[in-house]
């Protein structure tokens, strides 16, 4: 959130107003199990947490997992910061005790060219020696104590997000376009690359060329037809596009990707920027999807691409990406239209669902909420167990983890508590990467900095 609109809420006196969160919550949640065990209100109000790190409703612990400058139990060197995108998948070995239910945790970097801790270099892992980013992995036992820690891939840029397939991988996403020679780089940046954290060495660092090379925020894969979503967050002018990715081998497990395939962008005819869409409910049917000229954007970066006749639909800040039942959702978590856009928000999920090429806005953030809660950024997305979302805000100020329940309602279900600023000026770091157990027992985030992996637990399917 902007620190202009904060201050204007204040004086207009809005602070206080109601939740302004419209559209059909419902809709986000359809074919999912857990939207029949939604409770209706949230967990109680934040208790401050006398450790001063994350402040939880009462009944509901954390333990720190990990934390940027500790060393990695691997040796590598120090865990990285900027903690980002992540996700968690049940581990397939026993662990130390002979006990199945261990979870690997694989979390991503985002650090740039003057990252303050890079990711080490590791022999077989490493793309580009002068790129800072990357993700590292954590292995967890059925106890949830950490197991292992250790780098999963290097020498990669600005990992942001990114999103995990069937198989039970990760793809992290450079959000970066920047080329060999640009920023010391010794390579070409703005790939995905596919991560196994189970086992990094068998899928190394290799990029994934055919799914683009632009700056990429988050993707999401249909896990019957293996069609690969992915957003864009360009920060200027013209904004992102969203894509999808056809594979040649949509579903074959190990390099499947690494086989090629088609990048498409989404064009919604009549609408060249979703920014103008304000109603919630509005539908275009016949979505369209054209082939990108020049996925790797050799010469000229792809949203500014010549799409022939009709152009292209574009975006401002596309970030989170999810799929849900039979639709891929996608986060924009802002449009100014000072800043280019052809109208103002202050955050949409769309609902694209492929089998009637149906596009539609399911809710829209604000602008007359609350600023302590909801109303515009929407970052990072999952779904909870509890059959609703939970939303990483990434603004200014006091920064939360939100739930939203099926009805509607919002609730804060965690505060950073962690000031990175002064006591006459506080600031707090972004969350990121909100992901649960494959049991649901456990939620799993990061604050963005200082560098710090959270897992909470408590009762979750009250």
């Amino acid at each position: 959130m902007s620190a202009t609109r904060r201050q204007v809420l204040t004086r207009t006196g809005a602070l206080g107003a109601g939740i302004a969160f419209t559209g059909a919550l419902s809709e986000l949640f359809a074919g999912t199990a857990a939207a029949q065990s939604l409770g209706h209100t949230g967990y109680g109000p934040l208790i401050p947490d006398p450790d001063g790190l994350l402040d939880l409703p009462r009944g509901f612990r954390y333990r720190v997992l990990s934390r940027e400058g500790d060393e990695l139990r691997s040796g590598e060197g120090p865990v990285p910061s900027n903690h980002d995108g992540m996700a968690a998948f049940a581990a397939r070995s026993r662990d130390r005790h002979g006990r199945h239910g261990g979870v690997h945790l694989v979390r991503n970097h985002e650090n740039r060219a003057n990252g303050k801790v890079p990711v080490p270099t590791v022999k077989g892992l490493t793309y580009d020696p002068e790129g800072k980013g990357g993700c590292t992995a954590l292995t967890l036992d059925s106890r949830g104590h950490v197991r292992d820690e250790r780098v999963a891939i290097a020498g990669t840029a600005v990992n942001c997000a990114g999103g995990p397939t069937p198989w039970h991988t990760w793809l992290t996403c450079e959000e970066t376009e920047d080329k060999a020679g640009t920023n010391g780089y010794t390579k070409d940046h703005g790939f995905i690359f596919e991560v196994d954290p189970a086992d990094p060495h068998r899928t190394g660092a290799v990029p994934l060329t055919a799914m683009g090379r632009f700056q990429h925020e988050a993707i999401a894969v249909d896990p019957r037809r293996g069609v690969v979503y992915e957003t864009e967050d360009a920060f200027e002018r013209p904004f992102g596009l969203f894509y999808r990715f056809l594979p040649e081998k949509p579903l074959g497990g190990t390099g499947s990707l690494r086989a090629g395939g088609r990048l498409q962008a989404m064009r919604v005819p009549g609408v060249p920027d979703l920014s103008s869409i304000q109603e919630t409910g509005a539908c275009f049917d016949g979505i369209e999807w054209v082939d990108v000229p020049d996925p790797l954007a050799v010469e000229t970066p792809i949203r500014h691409q010549d799409f022939g006749r009709g152009g292209i639909t574009h975006a401002q800040k596309l970030e989170g990406c999810y799929w849900g039942g039979r639709s891929v959702y996608f986060v924009s978590s802002f449009a100014h239209s000072d800043e280019g856009s052809a109208g103002d928000h202050y955050g949409q999920i769309w609902r694209y669902d492929p089998e009637r090429r149906r596009l539609t806005l399911v809710i829209v953030f604000g602008p007359d909420t609350d600023v302590q809660l909801p109303g515009e950024s929407p970052d990072n997305i999952c779904l909870a167990p509890s059959g609703g979302l939970m939303v990483c805000e990434d603004g200014n100020g006091a920064q939360h983890v939100y739930g939203v329940t099926r009805r509607g309602e919002v609730y804060a279900m965690a505060r950073g508590a962690q000031n990175i600023g002064t006591p006459e000026e506080p600031e707090w770091g972004e969350f990121a990467g909100v992901t649960f157990s494959p049991d649901g027992d456990t939620m799993y985030v990061n604050c963005y900095a200082p560098g710090t992996t959270f897992a909470v637990t408590g009762p979750w399917r009250r």
